[in-house]
């Protein structure tokens, strides 16, 4: 047993140090807390005892407390309390921490503890963390899978969350922003009795009229001879300028689909019930509750993307008759991770939609850039692709970028399945993300499958690239000629690293099961290739009424777990992560290939067993027990 204590003892220990948590090992170097552990001897002798790890994080304490068996976890009394029993807290690895925790909280001045109970391996634990109060006792909170909650960066949200139970600054600003696209939209269709194409686009227009300098709202009176939408235009074609925005046809483009602001005669009078147009009203409107509040040049939030997402939701317009589905934000986010982006990445999003991939993109390699100016006016100039059929959302999807300083990210409004893979891949692209359009394609037009976007995105990525797609997860399992015949393609020109089974509710509202699949390119996909099929349904995040999905308390430990097993930094049971080859006739999801790998507890062995002679006993009890002799084994009796 004492091999097996030092093995999850070092395995703690990593998955600290992989969390950047400062900790000390059997005892403490902060003074106070070493000296509360004087007398802290689990026997109750009065002597000295230490648990395994404690840290200081900020004004928080933890305490952990690991044991090698899964049996001993925890140790409740009767009543479903921790036990206080002396034996119990020597043997349990939760009542052990929840022991020492209370001990520092009772003969120090520290009073913000975790006490942290960890139990099994690397493949197989619990991990089961408490809020110990001196006066109070403690709060059981849910388990986790990392100590990512505990670091200087998430312990004060961890805390409000889950041991204050109060919303965070994030949910706040989410359910503003539903409110606030709530409101606009009603007042769009009130005042401006706009088409549901159009609503995103005098929005996306105003934004980029409110980030021209020389702009000022109160120069809009409602003047019959330069209206209100003239000026809004001018200022727009000034910001377009200012962007450099480039070529002219492109420039064309997006000032065509702005015209709307200019020639609507409903947007541009005088309202009698606002006592000023409805350009005016909502200028002051996007100025007050978006422009002024959202911070959207340090951050990766597609905030364009999401009110355009709730105008459609709205509206009941919400684009799925074309197949589009909005990427959201976390999931643009845990591409660039999944896919380790770098600052001197080149990015390609075919199908852009407004933005969020490139947005997201940007923003993670511009962190990763650091100071280095130069570098970071590459990016935002040089290193941004996309490709966008609608010209509506094109429209956005620029609007996004330039707001955040970058008017030449290179999106182009063309159709790219109609482009040459080769001339693509001159853009020299490192990297490939995507969500193409959903359940176009069939036997009469195979190229509007999700796996032909597919085929083509890798196709115009430079050799090693890595490719990020979220498709239905139909297109991993399709059994069709045409789809298989992609699939075959694929394996034969490409590698497929692995699949991510994703939760349900990621596209809410959409009911579109989604995943996770990840390439590189231009490598043939080696037969004795180890894929990673994971199962990711329970990602932490979790449908609101009158919010939608939203970040649950657990996300961040889940997406932390999930990143330590798909980089090999942690292993997995079989439930969460299976490691197979794989053929093109396969089905490419975690299910197909799932087994059952843990090892049954002597209590799961007890259960089973008398869960079997409970049944055995009530067939006699009804005549049946012939349903247990064995076969030709007479009937007569002895």
């Amino acid at each position: 047993m004492a091999k097996k204590e030092i093995k999850t003892d070092l395995w703690v220990a990593r998955q600290l140090d992989d969390s950047k948590i400062k900790y000390d090992a059997q005892g403490s170097d902060v003074k106070e807390i070493n000296d509360a552990l004087q007398s802290a001897s689990k026997r109750g002798t009065g002597n000295a005892g230490y648990p395994e790890y404690v840290a200081v994080v900020k004004d928080f304490v933890i305490v952990i407390e690991d044991k090698a068996d899964l049996a001993k976890h925890q140790k409740l009394t009767d009543t479903g309390i921790i036990s206080a029993d002396q034996k119990d807290i020597a043997d349990y690895a939760v009542n052990g921490a929840y022991f020492y925790a209370k001990h520092i909280a009772q003969n120090s001045s520290f009073h913000k503890i975790f006490a942290i109970g960890v139990s099994g391996d690397e493949k197989h634990h619990k991990i089961t963390p408490l809020y110990v109060d001196d006066r109070e006792g403690y709060k059981q909170l849910p388990d986790i899978e990392s100590f990512t909650s505990f670091t200087v960066a998430n312990i004060e949200e961890y805390y409000t969350r889950y041991v204050l139970a109060e919303k965070t600054d994030v949910e706040k600003t989410t359910e503003e922003i539903l409110k606030d696209a709530a409101e606009l939209h009603e007042y769009l269709r009130t005042y401006g009795s706009l088409k549901d194409q159009d609503k995103p686009l005098v929005v996306s227009g105003i934004l980029l009229a409110l980030d021209d300098k020389f702009f000022k709202p109160n120069d809009l009176l409602g003047d019959e001879t330069t209206t209100d939408g003239q000026l809004i235009y001018d200022a727009i074609k000034r910001r377009l300028k200012a962007s450099n925005v480039g070529p002219d046809a492109k420039r064309d483009k997006l000032m065509s689909e702005f015209s709307i602001i200019r020639t609507s005669a409903r947007l541009n009078e005088v309202d009698t019930k606002l006592g000023k147009t409805p350009l005016k009203f909502y200028t002051e409107f996007l100025k007050k509750n978006v422009f002024d509040n959202i911070k959207y040049r340090s951050s990766s939030e597609d905030f364009i993307g999401r009110f355009y997402g709730e105008f459609m939701r709205y509206s009941g317009g919400d684009g799925q008759t074309l197949g589009i589905v909005l990427t959201p934000r976390h999931i643009c986010d845990l591409f660039c991770d999944l896919l380790d982006i770098q600052a001197t990445d080149i990015v390609l999003d075919p199908c852009c939609g407004t933005a969020g991939f490139l947005v997201a993109a940007m923003h993670h390699m511009l962190e990763k850039a650091g100071t280095d100016q130069n570098t970071r006016k590459n990016i935002k100039k040089k290193q941004l692709h996309g490709f966008e059929l609608q010209s509506n959302m094109f429209a956005i999807a620029a609007t996004n970028m330039i707001l955040r300083e970058d008017g030449n990210s290179n999106i182009k409004c063309e159709d790219f399945l109609r482009q040459n893979p080769a001339q693509v891949q001159l853009k020299g692209a490192t990297v490939g993300m995507m969500n193409p359009p959903y359940s176009q394609g069939s036997k009469e037009d195979p190229s509007q499958y999700e796996l032909s976007f597919v085929e083509h995105l890798l196709d115009s990525l430079t050799e090693g690239a890595k490719a990020a797609v979220i498709v239905p997860q139909s297109s991993m399992t399709g059994k069709t000629k045409d789809e298989q015949a992609f699939k075959e393609s694929i394996m034969k020109n490409h590698t497929l690293e692995g699949v991510i089974t994703c939760n349900t509710a990621t596209f809410y509202g959409v009911g579109t099961n989604p995943v996770i699949a990840i390439f590189t390119a231009h490598e043939p996909h080696p037969n004795d290739k180890l894929c990673k099929f994971i199962d990711f349904r329970n990602d932490g995040y979790e449908v609101r009424a009158h919010v939608g999905l939203v970040e649950g308390d657990s996300a961040k430990d889940k997406r932390q777990h999930l990143l330590d097993v798909w980089f090999g930094r942690t292993e997995a049971a079989s439930n969460f992560c299976v490691e197979s080859t794989v053929k093109a006739e396969d089905e490419w999801i975690h299910s197909f290939f799932y087994f059952n790998d843990e090892i049954p507890t002597d209590i799961d062995f007890e259960k089973t067993i008398g869960d079997y002679l409970t049944f055995e006993f009530s067939m006699v009890m009804q005549n049946r027990e012939y349903l247990f002799k064995q076969r030709g084994e007479s009937n007569a009796k002895c």
